[in-house]
């Protein structure tokens, strides 16, 4: 069990968790069901991505020194606390009544093309009646849903590594 769990081998299952929740998002949701990601689904695809470019990192290079390695997890945990939080945001806006939904607005691509960067952040984050509904389901549970379970699970990974960050000192 110790040898399934080195920094090097966590990193890997994270770099893996990334390309298998990007690959079902993009091959099976996307192209296979044709759903169309709302603007917090993109968000949190940035933030698994971005936990998966650290990890990845961490994964080839394998670096020796404390400093890299929390360096390192910090990108990766602040990409996975992203997605996490969005993920959360967007189970909340699901599981409101139908009166307190937010209206639907213009897409992502309009925000981006009209509006300065930190008003786009908070149109996105107050979410729209795309955001609210839901499109598919598995076992009863939504997509946010899924990705917050499965966010959550990738936050505990990071408290793992940052066990063996600390004790590699000792």
């Amino acid at each position: 069990m110790r040898q399934l769990t080195t920094y090097r081998n966590l990193q890997i299952f994270l770099v893996l968790m990334a390309v298998i929740g990007m690959s079902f998002a993009l091959f099976y949701l996307q192209r296979h069901l044709g759903l169309s990601p709302c603007p917090l689904c993109i968000f949190q695809r940035v933030g698994l991505i971005v936990m998966g470019g650290f990890a990845l990192i961490s994964a080839l290079f394998n670096p020796k020194s404390k400093v890299i390695r929390l360096l390192s997890w910090l990108g990766s945990l602040l990409g996975i606390g992203w997605a996490t939080a969005v993920a959360a945001r967007h189970v909340w806006l699901q599981h409101l009544p139908a009166d307190q939904v937010p209206s639907c607005g213009p897409g992502l691509n309009y925000w981006l093309d009209t509006l300065p960067i930190l008003q786009v952040f908070k149109e996105v984050f107050a979410g729209s009646g795309e955001c609210a509904s839901v499109d598919w389901m598995l076992m009863g549970l939504s997509i946010p849903e899924q990705s917050l379970i499965l966010f959550s699970v990738l936050l505990i990974v990071h408290v793992l590594i940052l066990m063996r960050i600390v004790k590699s000192s000792k």
